[in-house]
């Protein structure tokens, strides 16, 4: 039974819908890669729609999701009304990850796909999915290498569809969080070269959700060494200087085992710390 569309598409968006549809529609047992992004959860909404039981989402656990957005994809899968499980990952053990290198997110993602390869094979060998969209293939993405070496399939990718209508067909189908912020795991608000650690991820994830709490939903917090670096919008930095109680974030910031605190006023840029490498690449 089709979700009802609860407001219009351009024709264009009404064809790539019906399109995927379709397109999950003729897989057997679908296993989605389920992050509680917006792409994800579109993927994970169709392959229930779709294919019912024969549909199911797996998240993968480690330190570099923040415990509030593990949350989120709970609650988002329980309102699809999609199967979801829960796997741990240890991708914070491998050299290829926790050493930082330009490519880490291969060797994270290849450990999730192989988690991922384990879970599809117990149910009925499921075709894995992921959220990948048509706007990621034009950004510095290893992580996209790894899932296609693992057989994954990106519907949205291959559909052509990109981030502005998967907000629009999400919006359409009464998806609650179809203007979710783009949340990039934490291992990305560490530069390059410094090696992660499960210590400061969870700094980063604690001092984003400080500022989330009070109302600020997007936000980056860069970790450089000892310092952290608020990124918010350029529209919402004035709000943020006017409205927050500076001491009492300096003081938590520095609970937290940070050493200084800066908000950098070119506001947050979607990737800033790859912008060396893509104009290289």
């Amino acid at each position: 039974m089709f979700l009802s569309q609860l407001e219009s598409l351009t024709e264009s968006e009404q064809e790539q819908l019906t399109l995927l549809r379709e397109f999950i529609k003729d897989i057997d047992n679908a296993c989605v890669a389920f992050s509680g992004g917006v792409d994800s959860s579109l993927v994970a909404t169709i392959a229930q729609e779709q294919l019912g039981t024969k549909a199911f989402a797996v998240t993968g656990v480690s330190p570099s999701l923040a415990p509030y957005l593990l949350k989120q994809a709970r609650l988002q899968a329980a309102w699809i009304g999609i199967r979801h499980e829960e796997c741990k990952t240890n991708e914070i053990n491998e050299p290829n990850y926790f050493k930082n290198p330009e490519n880490r997110c291969f060797a994270c993602k290849q450990e999730l796909h192989k988690h991922l390869n384990q879970i599809s094979k117990r149910f009925n060998n499921a075709q894995v999915l992921d959220g990948v969209n048509h706007d990621d293939l034009h950004d510095f993405r290893p992580g996209i290498k790894a899932s296609n070496q693992a057989g994954v399939i990106s519907p949205l990718a291959e559909l052509k569809i990109n981030k502005k209508s998967i907000r629009s067909i999400s919006k359409s189908l009464g998806l609650p969080w179809w203007d979710k912020p783009a949340q990039p795991c934490l291992a990305s608000r560490i530069p390059f070269g410094e090696e992660i650690s499960s210590t400061r991820l969870e700094q980063i994830a604690l001092a984003e959700a400080w500022i989330i709490n009070q109302g600020f939903s997007k936000v980056r917090v860069r970790s450089q060494g000892l310092s952290a670096r608020i990124e918010l919008p350029t529209d919402e930095i004035n709000n943020f200087l006017e409205t927050i109680e500076r001491n009492q974030l300096i003081k938590y910031f520095l609970s937290l085992g940070f050493h200084s605190i800066s908000l950098d006023l070119e506001g947050l840029i979607s990737g800033k710390l790859t912008r060396d490498i893509k104009k290289t690449t």
